[in-house]
């Protein structure tokens, strides 16, 4: 009895040690934020901004066009994870319940394409971007998702394949086609894996800075990232300002994962990621 007592004590601790890495690193950029630039400054550093400066939040706003940034951001990002649901679903049932030849080699030679830096695919993306016209647009950023990424469809698939034979065969016994049995059958049973794919795309395209640093250059089409970094001179002297737009920028990102939490689990359990 006294060793399980002391072996969740122990458990505890660790969790609760753990859970402060975690966190000290945000509150600190939360207080820093909260801070004017002296206090920002101030060796040895001040934990606690006194007075709290609420008003670096709103010159955010005045200083630069965070606005359009933020609306640049929501366009790439929605589209992105549109693209990446309807693609990759589709891709994956295929692999998963219909017959074709050479189906399994083919899905190895896409398991295969995950090992490929992304890096490496900069250089042919932007030619062929130039070539469509389509750099210094939003275009480039999220049009690649409609084209199913390898991770969606590994990730959709498994799912698919939990799926028990006997959904599909009633449906076909029902006069269903193929479409639809992925619509009406296979989606609405895989909710969790769609809000697992939704939040690592949404996450991804929302906190991307390569892409949009090697495909813009007009300032009114910067994402969020790199408007931020984009400011960093203006900001010389305030860069608490910088601080408090970064802290800014995660809001959207907490808000997506809190609302898709319980199906994220879900889904992350059942597809095997831990």
């Amino acid at each position: 009895m006294k060793l399980n007592r002391f072996r969740k004590g122990v458990g505890y601790a660790v969790i609760i040690f753990s859970s402060l890495i975690m966190i000290l690193p945000f509150l600190t950029t939360l207080f820093n934020s909260l801070k004017t630039y002296a206090q920002y400054t101030a060796f040895p550093p001040k934990w606690f901004p006194s007075p709290i400066q609420w008003s670096n939040y709103s010159e955010v706003w005045k200083l630069g066009a965070f606005e359009q940034y933020t609306i640049n951001s929501v366009v790439v990002t929605v589209l992105s994870v549109c693209g990446a649901l309807i693609s990759c679903s589709m891709v994956a049932f295929a692999f998963a319940r219909l017959r074709f030849p050479f189906k399994n080699t083919l899905f190895m030679i896409v398991l295969g394409t995950m090992m490929i830096p992304p890096v490496v695919l900069i250089i042919p993306q932007f030619v062929i971007f130039k070539s469509l016209y389509m750099l210094d647009t939003l275009t480039p950023l999220w049009i690649i998702e409609w084209l199913a990424q390898p991770f969606g469809i590994f990730l959709m698939r498994q799912a698919f394949l939990m799926i028990p034979k006997d959904y599909e065969e009633s449906a076909k016994l029902d006069g269903c086609n193929p479409f639809q049995i992925y619509w009406k059958i296979f989606l609405p049973m895989c909710k969790p894996t769609f809000a697992t794919l939704a939040v690592f795309t949404f996450m991804t395209k929302w906190n991307e800075i390569l892409s949009p640093a090697i495909f813009l250059t007009s300032k009114e089409n910067f994402t969020l990232p790199i408007g931020i970094l984009s400011m960093a001179g203006q900001w010389s002297g305030n860069e608490q300002y910088m601080v408090a737009a970064a802290l800014m920028s995660l809001i959207p990102i907490l808000l997506v994962f809190l609302f898709a939490e319980k199906y994220f689990v879900q889904g992350t359990n059942s597809s095997g990621i831990k």
